[in-house]
């Protein structure tokens, strides 16, 4: 049996910010359950939502567009949405796509949780 393409967890942190940690690869054969997490994860309406990447390995346009539409959701709910980026793989493919200036990225799970505590503040 082959391993999966990635690993996924959801964690509550304090104060009701959950964490949601991928790692792997987050491109069209592998996006369909982080949609789904981040589904449930918004559904809760937590205090703030952390999307940790610092574990992907690869990222494809669908998980570009995956960042964009969580981010734009996460705004339409008023949840505070941050996305911890802190390796080429993923942060390479998000400025040649332009986007990185767009989302909410954070180098660590600590300076993303900062910046969701000062915006519910």
């Amino acid at each position: 049996m082959t391993e999966p393409a990635h690993r996924l967890t959801t964690t509550e942190l304090d104060r009701g910010i959950l964490l949601v940690a991928v790692s792997g690869a987050l491109d069209a054969a592998t996006h369909r359950p982080v949609v789904s997490e981040l589904d449930a994860v918004f559904e809760a309406h937590p205090s703030g939502v952390v999307l940790d990447l610092g574990a992907v390995e690869f990222m494809g346009s669908v998980g570009i567009a995956m960042l964009v539409n969580s981010h734009h959701r996460a705004n339409r709910l008023r949840i505070p949405f941050a996305i911890v980026v802190n390796s080429r793989a993923v942060l390479r493919p998000l400025q040649i796509s332009q986007v990185d200036a767009a989302l909410p990225l954070h180098p660590s799970v600590d300076a993303a949780v900062a910046a969701l505590r000062l915006v519910s503040t």
